[in-house]
């Protein structure tokens, strides 16, 4: 079997040494297929980088408004405190 995959090997190297026009060919058309992937690939990248940009800045808005929401209810808590406790000083 080794014998038999040697031969190969050899042939093939022949072959190639034959032929160095079409290693370089093929050559050539693997890194032209190699450079479309990684195209792919970093468009897909791009449009997930875009989606979490997008989530991101959602949920931030989320949040600011829920804190707004909150600091409102406080200011009004607050104020509401302030009316009553001069109410107080004036009934006294």
């Amino acid at each position: 079997m080794k014998k038999q995959n040697a031969r190969q090997a050899v042939v093939k190297r022949d072959i190639e040494a034959a032929n160095p026009m079409m290693e370089m060919v093929w050559r050539l058309e693997r890194l032209e297929r190699q450079v479309q992937r990684l195209s792919e690939l970093v468009r897909n990248h791009a449009e997930d980088n875009d989606r979490l940009v997008r989530i991101v800045a959602e949920d931030r808005d989320v949040i600011r408004r829920e804190l707004l929401r909150k600091h409102e209810h406080r200011v009004r808590v607050r104020k509401h405190l302030r009316d009553v406790s001069s109410k107080v000083d004036l009934e006294h």
